[in-house]
């Protein structure tokens, strides 16, 4: 089915869905040139920001047949650029990327010669990667390719940020002028840090100027392709495009499709600047873009259709962008296509009231009819919301391709109040990425990796010995035989975890330190708060707030191996510490009975069961007391999320079988769902038991639901959802996703992949094509709780 508001957008789509990814080295290229260029003779932000200008001055432009907004990461759609500064890829990389299975980019012969003699020559040496691994110790990277942690910026920049109003108030000439005065102010007499402030600012003015030419570029592009059109209709829309690109990004956004013309330009700008984890998203879209639409609208140049045939015209530049290659690890903990821009539509104005408007539902409409995997949509519902737009957001959901997802207004403004933000920026604040709060356009809150805590716990049972990679990973804390009682276990988990974290946060030290000497971000600095007036860059803390994520993975695996052993070795004595270890190295081999005690008949988390729940608790509670407020190299503070992209699968693959009767290389449980299978009362219960985690004090918390289409497929169904959703909002959950999927369909789709190539299924917190999933997802998708009210 051809999907859009009219022919174009559906040809748009087409195009954009049936384009392969491919690698394009044009920016590697220009920047490999801009550094033999400059390097040596500027400081290096000045080094990062004309080497940025000179791309911008360079790079190819491309106007497709019939599009409004303009600009691509790569020369085309579907072309994703490199980042050799970052991650050099060896040819080897590229053969993989080309020839592997799932999440695939074509690499042809032109590109691996000059990645072969251009580029792996100049950067092998002087990646990031290459200095982190050069710079990292031991301990670091015995944990990391055991599966303790992953690194986020081994091969992608620190991100992980949104973008507020300022960009559809201001342009960048405006921008310059902040910076002057900036520069003005500086204190040589007795700020020591004057110089390289004087730097910094220097090279967000570049950046600025770069960002500008892009634009005029675009508009020059424009007219030239109109003189040449012989079609009125398509002319006139060339030189609306030329005109635009001649105000935006210089001066601020007049019109509705001037302000999606300027966010597009900012985020093209900042996620080819660096690949920065989570594309840089719009934020509150729908109140930023609604007194642009309500002025056109009032002035007669607007009308609902071209309104949302410009949003359709942006999903699909969106959904043009696939996520920069990955590879080893870093493809494993997010294998996926996706690069998670994050829509936030709803919640509440920074004034307190209602933030539903008309924009808001254009973009619902907009969601429905596009079922594009970018941009990732979500609903922010607030107790001030709308019965009508909740449920509108439920009737999307149902249709089962996983959008959008439902976030609590009220929990994500009390977090962040909670980690230290003004009221003000809270409530223009919200999510991105998978679930991730963050105060919009104020705030670099950076992702640094995956916690495996399932397999830490594991490591406690054999005395800090890893089975699985053959190393004593963990000090000494006693044999599990040994403990008399639950409690000497926990406490040997908690000593464990403290050591992995410590390993962790002393590894992040350093990639931190790294980044801000060399890598410093000036353009994403020019729009992200008090960059400028701090004459800092974003990347060595010059942003109001400055937070680290480490996010916990298993807590729902973790929970149900602590009630195992406290139910049956030391409560109830059905089996002791022994017979779990042998059946676990056995991986349940001959040992079926305990096996069956702990998965059937053993309190388990995710049916309202305090017993399990209370454990679920006590896990989470140390995982948080370990992390939070440990100071980071800018400033700022740790703190947690709960949240796996497709980490859970990784993470499961080297861990030996669990004692909740997990099998071996299966995967761990999903966010903060409960383990596969033990969810059995119930959606109710399941929120139950989740809403007794203190979500309030987290910085994000995933939970997935799966119902069969037949139990939401009327209004009864879609009324009792939307009163799901209220329900756990009201106990302070963060955030709740369904797959709505006959699981008949999973498994034949898994079995003729070429019948299914349109399926789209709700994965963590993003969507993904089922055929782009390995196996061993797919069947941890299948596998999930069917549940019904």
């Amino acid at each position: 089915m051809e999907r859009g508001i009219n022919e174009r957008v559906k040809s748009l789509r087409k195009e954009s869905t049936s384009t392969s990814p491919f690698i394009s080295i044009e920016r590697a290229k220009l920047y490999t040139e801009a550094y033999k260029k400059y390097e040596g003779t500027v400081s290096t932000p000045i080094l990062r920001a004309l080497s940025f200008k000179y791309f911008m001055e360079n790079r190819t432009l491309c106007i497709h047949e019939g599009e409004l907004i303009v600009g691509e990461k790569g020369p085309s759609l579907q072309g994703t650029p490199t980042f050799p500064e970052l991650c050099c890829h060896t040819l080897e990389d590229f053969h993989v990327m080309d020839s592997r299975k799932h999440i695939s980019f074509k690499v042809d012969e032109d590109t691996k010669k000059i990645q072969e003699e251009e580029i792996i020559p100049f950067w092998e040496k002087r990646s990031i990667r290459h200095k982190i691994f050069e710079n990292i110790f031991p301990e670091w990277i015995d944990c990391y390719t055991s599966g303790i942690f992953t690194e986020f910026m081994e091969q992608r920049a620190p991100g992980h940020t949104v973008g507020d109003g300022k960009i559809y108030e201001r342009g960048f000439i405006d921008f310059k002028k902040d910076i002057d005065e900036s520069i003005s102010k500086l204190d040589f007499m007795n700020d020591k840090e004057a110089l390289s402030k004087s730097h910094q600012l220097e090279a967000m003015k570049i950046c600025c100027d770069a960002i500008m030419i892009y634009g005029k570029r675009y508009s020059e592009y424009a007219k030239e392709l109109a003189s040449k059109e012989t079609d009125e209709k398509r002319r006139d829309e060339l030189l609306t495009i030329a005109k635009n690109c001649e105000v935006v990004p210089a001066h601020k956004p007049e019109t509705y499709h001037q302000a999606i013309q300027m966010y597009w330009f900012v985020h093209v700008g900042i996620t080819t600047e660096l690949n920065i984890w989570d594309a840089f998203s719009p934020g509150r879209l729908d109140q930023h873009l609604n007194p642009f639409y309500e002025n056109d609208v009032e002035n007669g140049i607007l009308d609902s259709d071209s309104a949302r045939e410009l949003l359709e015209c942006l999903w699909v530049k969106f959904n043009n962008q696939p996520a920069p290659p990955k590879v080893g690890i870093t493809l494993k903990e997010s294998a996926t296509y996706t690069d998670f821009a994050n829509i936030n539509t709803g919640g509440i104005t920074k004034d307190g009231f209602d933030g539903v408007n008309d924009v808001s539902y254009l973009i619902l409409d907009t969601m429905d009819e596009m079922r594009l995997l970018q941009p990732s949509s979500n609903v922010q519902i607030s107790k001030k919301t709308p019965h009508k737009f909740l449920k509108r957001a439920c009737e999307i959901s149902r249709r089962g391709w996983g959008q959008p997802a439902f976030y609590n207004t009220e929990a994500i403004i009390q977090e962040l109040l909670n980690s230290g933000k003004s009221i003000e920026d809270a409530r223009e604040g919200g999510t991105s990425g998978c679930v991730e709060t963050g105060a919009y356009g104020k705030e670099a809150y950076i992702l640094t990796g995956y916690l495996n805590i399932p397999k830490i716990f594991e490591i406690t049972l054999f005395n800090g010995y890893d089975h699985v990679s053959g190393k004593q990973l963990g000090p000494t804390t006693g044999e599990a035989s040994s403990f008399k009682s639950f409690d000497e276990l926990f406490e040997a988990f908690k000593i464990q975890l403290k050591h992995f974290v410590d390993i962790k946060v002393k590894g992040n030290n350093i990639i931190e330190n790294l980044y801000a000497e060399f890598m410093p971000a000036p353009f994403i600095s020019t729009v992200i708060s008090d960059c400028i007036s701090n004459g800092k860059d974003y990347n060595a803390g010059g942003a109001r707030y400055n937070t680290n994520y480490i996010q916990g993975v298993g807590i729902g695996t973790i929970t149900d191996c602590l009630s195992a052993i406290k139910y049956n070795v030391f409560d109830e004595n059905k089996f002791n510490m022994d017979e779990l270890l042998e059946a676990i190295k056995n991986n349940f081999q001959g040992y079926e009975h305990i096996r069956n005690m702990v998965i059937n008949k053993t309190p388990k988390y995710g049916n309202d069961d305090d017993y399990a729940d209370s454990l679920m608790l006590k896990a989470f509670n140390a995982f948080y007391d370990e992390v939070t407020d440990r100071p980071n190299m800018k400033g700022g503070k740790y703190r947690i999320d709960m949240l796996p992209t497709t980490c859970h699968v990784y993470f499961g693959s080297v861990m030996m079988a669990s004692p909740n009767g997990r099998l071996a290389n299966k995967p761990v449980s999903e966010g903060i769902s409960p383990a596969k299978g033990a969810d059995r009362l119930g959606p109710t219960a399941v929120i139950k038991s989740a809403s007794k985690m203190d979500h309030l004090r987290t910085g994000g918390t995933l939970l997935n639901q799966k119902f069969t289409p037949s139990v939401v497929k009327d209004d009864e169904g879609l009324e009792n959802m939307s009163a799901l959703v209220r329900s756990y909002f009201k106990m302070d959950g963060h955030h709740i996703q369904f797959n709505v999927m006959d699981k008949k369909i999973l498994i034949d789709a898994q079995k003729n992949p070429d019948d299914y190539k349109d399926l789209i299924v709700r994965v963590a917190g993003y969507s993904d094509h089922f055929h782009n999933l390995s196996k061993e997802l797919q069947d941890e998708i299948i596998g999930r709780t069917e549940q019904s009210f």
